[in-house]
């Protein structure tokens, strides 16, 4: 088997440690790995297969020099947009986790559950875009009811990690916790985001649109449209919770024909990565704290609508740092191997 030159743009990120626990893992075909980072990050070392690897500067000129077939980019926009191209020009698939290239009519938006056949346009850009971590665990859960039923609307509210934020995010909220316990918590700071978040929900993720909806919110509208090849009409309220690691969503599933609650159960039980939990009476459901570290998308709480039988309603949690980011990257990257290998 081939094995591959691998950059991991952001190593030292929240998302960019998660790839590189799932690469060292599932035992990717590895020639070598560059992790790649800011200046400030570059000299600094990482435990990767019992080795200690250096971080290296990301600059244009890297990817030329280290070979890197394959690029996966976990740094934030700003970041892809200025050397994604250089990682392109030198021969690599760029894979990448942020919202740059998401909706760029001529690059592939992927979960490899739901649309792997769109990675083949890829050598159009060179560029992969990876979804929003909502978008992903979402279209996991309805891809296979939409094959048995069709689905013709969703509408979704979304329980969402501090770790969607980032690690000065999570930190925010532990250090709030902290000062709640020491009598302090209205002197805590507030940054990462406009609202104190311990002991809170803050109905807003990203800018609010001239819509009334946030940003957050239409990228699940678009980014769903563009994966799923489906005028579905969606309906997003994304709200932050005082969660570490998991984002939840709860689903309202409108169908263009009657569904059971009980088939729609073997359907996902049956689907790719997807983890069927739902035993209410044994207090059995999906919970951010037993996905943290689970690739895989939990749905339960799977039930009729008590006035319309072409309603279903249900619960999905995910990992949002591995099913909703490195994850899925690192499943496309495989993927990709497999069809160009």
């Amino acid at each position: 088997m081939k094995k591959y030159n691998v950059a991991v743009v952001g190593a030292n990120g929240a998302v960019g440690e998660e790839v590189l626990r799932i690469l060292e893992e599932i035992e990717f075909p590895l020639n070598k790995l560059v992790p790649l980072a800011s200046s400030r990050s570059a000299g600094t070392q990482i435990d990767f297969n019992d080795e200690k690897i250096t971080i290296k500067e990301l600059t244009n000129e890297v990817f030329d020099e280290e070979e890197v077939e394959i690029a996966i980019f976990s740094a934030g926009g700003s970041v892809s947009a200025e050397f994604a191209p250089a990682a392109v020009k030198a021969g690599a698939v760029v894979i990448d986790n942020t919202s740059h290239f998401r909706m760029q009519e001529n690059v592939p938006l992927v979960v490899p559950e739901v649309n792997p056949q769109d990675i083949a346009k890829w050598r159009e850009t060179g560029v992969i875009a990876n979804p929003n971590c909502s978008t992903i665990q979402m279209v996991q859960a309805l891809k296979p009811l939409d094959d048995a039923y069709d689905l013709v609307r969703v509408d979704v509210a979304t329980y969402q990690a501090t770790s969607g934020a980032g690690k000065s995010a999570m930190e925010e909220l532990v250090k709030q916790m902290q000062a709640f316990f020491t009598f302090s918590l209205d002197e805590a700071e507030i940054k990462a985001f406009n609202q104190q978040i311990a002991l809170n929900v803050i109905p807003q993720i990203d800018v609010f649109m001239d819509n009334g909806y946030t940003k957050e919110e239409m990228k699940m509208v678009n980014e769903t449209t563009k994966i799923m090849h489906k005028e579905i009409a969606l309906s997003a309220t994304c709200v932050r919770v005082p969660v570490l690691r998991g984002h939840s969503e709860s689903l309202t599933l409108t169908f263009d024909s009657d569904v059971n609650a009980n088939e729609a159960r073997e359907i996902l039980s049956k689907a790719p990565n997807i983890v069927v939990v739902d035993d209410p009476q044994k207090a059995l459901y999906p919970m951010p704290k037993d996905c943290v570290d689970a690739n895989e998308t939990f749905v339960g709480r799977i039930r009729e609508d008590n006035y319309a039988n072409n309603i279903l309603h249900m619960f999905v949690v995910a990992d949002n740092l591995r099913v909703g980011a490195a994850t899925n990257a690192v499943r496309i990257a495989q993927k990709w191997v497999e069809m160009e290998g």
